[in-house]
């Protein structure tokens, strides 16, 4: 990094400091460093390369239960002494709220070490290594006669330090690394063309997938819709693989966050304690797993994360807040503050024991989900209607891959009609789950 993390945080400190002796009740400064290299490249040639460092240092200040906040790229101390001044100037002229306020200290610690989310081989890579690496992944899927045509692939490494000093005490830092790395194809068969895609996000190099996984994934991932059919509009037991499990649980993350349950524009507000689903569905929020992309020390606002179930065997055990949201639902933190939002840490469905196969075998007319587009979420009611391709189930087995449709259902209802749960979850992004199957789902076709 370019700035050492001692530097920055004396300079976080004495900024607190100074705040509170210009006649500022709270204040909280954090300071972002972030190292980027992105590169796409297409048909063996790059299409653009970013290699960039960047800095942001912000400033919250609350006075009178009034707040405001500042942002600055220029970490002079004079430009941050006037932003304070500025800062808390418009402060006393914005409205106060009486649930505006910094968390209270927390005296337990975490240890960095523990949680594995930095990777110092992001030192060691070259913009070569990683260029060869995006090349090496489209000559092999472009290798197999049935891939008629590149989107290109993206390989994208992130190094990040984060730095939180505030006024009530709590002084936190860590560093985060992130590899990532998508490809997208087309295949062709008389005439009729589809798009696929793949990807791996890894808080270390080591642990991507292979770059002939990546692209062998990706090439059955696209051929397997060449062919597809129409299907009639029917209700049938709908299966999700894994990455529409994960969108499933970022739609239900946003119903139990607690932004939108006092905003009333979730279908759980006041739901707390009751059966929102069967006896086999466990839903997590986790930051402290090891290594996964959602792990970290302390929230955006300094609250420590930690394992909170959202439901348990069932039950709606928690919403999952920020220190505001907490305050105006009379609860406490789960330390879910992101941005000056709420957002997921790992938030995840505990896996079951069945097979991918073993699920599909168990259905005896129904569909398989491999991809959705459109948004066709609506949280206040909880319906969700998407447009869908995937692949149709007859007797167990796979037939044919079916497109031009649309799956429809209400998230209170599906989580009721969960019947078996997959153990393939795999951790690809803040939001992770296995195959599951639901009973029954509205298929929108002909």
């Amino acid at each position: 990094m370019k700035n050492s993390k001692e530097n920055l945080i004396t300079l976080a400190e004495y900024l607190v400091e100074f705040g509170r002796k210009k006649g500022a009740d709270e204040i909280e400064v954090s300071i972002l460093q972030e190292n980027e290299f992105n590169v796409h490249i297409r048909m063996k040639e790059i299409e653009s390369l970013v290699e960039a460092h960047s800095k942001k240092l912000q400033i919250r200040i609350i006075k009178d239960k009034k707040i405001a906040v500042s942002t600055s790229e220029d970490f002079s101390q004079e430009i941050l002494e006037n932003l304070i001044s500025t800062t808390l100037e418009r402060a006393k002229i914005s409205n106060p709220d009486d649930f505006i306020g910094l968390p209270e200290k927390q005296e337990l610690k975490v240890d960095l070490d523990s949680l594995n989310i930095y990777d110092s081989k992001i030192l060691e890579l070259s913009p070569e290594e990683k260029i060869n690496f995006a090349v090496q992944i489209e000559r092999i899927a472009l290798m197999d006669k049935r891939i008629s045509n590149s989107h290109g692939v993206t390989f994208g490494t992130k190094e990040i330090e984060r730095i939180l000093v505030n006024s009530k005490g709590f002084e936190g830092q860590y560093s985060e690394t992130v590899f990532s790395i998508s490809i997208g194809l087309q295949a062709e068969k008389k005439g009729e063309k589809v798009d696929g895609f793949w990807y791996c996000a890894k808080r270390h190099f080591g642990e991507l997938d292979k770059p002939e996984e990546i692209a062998r994934e990706a090439v059955r991932r696209t051929v397997r819709q060449l062919g597809a059919r129409k299907v009639k509009t029917q209700n049938v037991p709908i299966i999700l693989e894994p990455i529409i499990t994960a969108e499933l649980l970022s739609f239900l993350f946003t119903c139990v966050s607690g932004i939108s349950i006092y905003r009333k524009s979730s279908f759980l507000v006041d739901k707390l304690g009751e059966k929102i689903a069967n006896d086999s569905i466990n839903v997590i929020d986790n930051g402290l797993m090891r290594g996964k992309l959602g792990t970290r020390p302390f929230d955006n606002e300094g609250m420590l994360t930690r394992k909170t179930y959202a439901i348990k065997r069932g039950i709606l055990e928690n919403y999952l807040c920020n220190s505001y949201s907490a305050r105006k639902l009379n609860l406490k933190s789960t330390g879910n503050c992101t941005g000056r939002g709420v957002g997921p840490n790992n938030f995840y469905l505990v896996p079951g024991k069945k097979s991918q196969e073993e699920i599909i075998k168990s259905v005896d007319k129904g569909l398989l989900v491999t991809r959705t587009i459109g948004h066709g979420f609506n949280p206040v009611t909880g319906d969700i209607s998407r447009g869908a391709f995937g692949l149709w189930i007859e007797k167990g087995e796979i037939a044919y891959p079916v497109s031009e449709i649309t799956i429809s259902g209400n998230l209170g209802r599906i989580l009721k009609d969960i019947s078996i749960i997959g153990n393939d979850i795999d951790f690809r992004s803040h939001y992770a789950g296995p195959t599951i199957k639901i009973e029954e789902m509205t298929v929108g076709g002909i």
